[in-house]
């Protein structure tokens, strides 16, 4: 793989790593820095890329690793917050009423998942990877990818379900 075929791979993938980055950070400034810092990352490094395995899968782990030592700094720091999820300007739906409602209310629940059962749940669904994909991505066996799943969507379910049974 050459320099120029490596960043129009990233580029393309663009959208999707800034989605993981916001379902990461909750936050959608904190989510392009981290996004900005994985690509730079991944630009410098280019050359340990080993083509025989999917880049896609390459760069999300190359994102998570980058959050998860921002998280670290964070802790020694102390005092650094987040923007929930249904704070973010980016994950408001445009649509009538009721679908942006529904919108709201999902990523309102998702949000109050956490990041052990929310990850899984937005790598599956939203960006259509397999078990097998997420166990390896985050490094968890797929028992684990797939108990995490059922449990978010159990968690989403019941949270929608008494949601609406409240406003009836």
């Amino acid at each position: 793989m050459t320099s120029d075929q490596f960043k129009s791979e990233m580029i393309a993938l663009l959208p999707r790593l800034r989605r993981f980055a916001l379902s990461l950070t909750r936050s959608g400034p904190d989510a392009d820095d981290l996004l900005q810092e994985a690509c730079t990352a991944a630009l410098q490094k280019w050359q340990q890329y080993d083509p025989a395995q999917p880049f896609d899968r390459w760069m999300f782990r190359v994102v998570r690793n980058l959050w998860v030592s921002e998280i670290r700094k964070r802790n020694v720091r102390q005092g650094q917050g987040h923007v929930d999820a249904q704070e973010a300007p980016e994950l408001h739906a445009v649509g009538s009423a009721d679908e942006v409602l529904e919108a709201k209310q999902v990523r309102s629940k998702v949000a109050e998942l956490g990041e052990e059962l929310g990850q899984p749940l937005l790598l599956v669904c939203a960006e259509g990877y397999s078990y097998r994909e997420v166990s390896e991505l985050l490094g968890i066996p797929i028992g684990t990818v797939m108990s995490r799943i059922h449990r978010a969507r159990k968690q989403l379910i019941s949270g929608l379900v008494t949601e609406r049974a409240g406003t009836s």
